[in-house]
């Protein structure tokens, strides 16, 4: 009996796809022979880069869409920092949706009572803190 593999779909909320061949290379070592399929996509709707909120605001839909959509996966990664979307996915599917974000500061908070995070730029901050806020 041929079972099939579970399928993930890994998905960089901009239009870059340098990024996403990127996390796609680096995600290969997690391709073992009876693991999941981890599969790499760009929103091609998105912006270059998630630098502002209006960016993480134009991108939720397009991703909650996409998610919809792909009911051929397992499971979804929103592949930003910024977790857009990610309410708006979960609802989109009963299927599970992680953000790198949450699962990164809740993996942290599970560790200790403080961790950084670090902002490649500083207008990001701002929206980092607010979105820690309301975790």
């Amino acid at each position: 009996m041929l079972i099939e593999r579970p399928r993930i779909l890994v998905i960089n909320p901009n239009s870059n796809e340098a990024v996403t061949e990127g996390m796609a290379q680096e995600l290969r070592v997690f391709n073992f022979p009876d693991g999941p399929e981890i599969v790499c996509v760009s929103l091609t709707q998105g912006p270059s880069g998630i630098e502002s909120q209006a960016d993480v605001e134009s991108v939720t839909l397009p991703l909650r869409n996409m998610v919809s959509e792909r009911q051929d996966m397992d499971a979804f990664v929103i592949a930003c920092y910024s977790d857009p979307g990610l309410q708006v996915c979960r609802e989109a599917t009963a299927k599970p949706v992680f953000g790198i974000q949450e699962c990164g500061v809740l993996a942290a908070m599970a560790q200790g009572d403080r961790f950084g995070v670090i902002a490649l730029q500083e207008r990001s901050i701002r929206r980092h803190l607010r979105y820690l806020r309301q975790m």
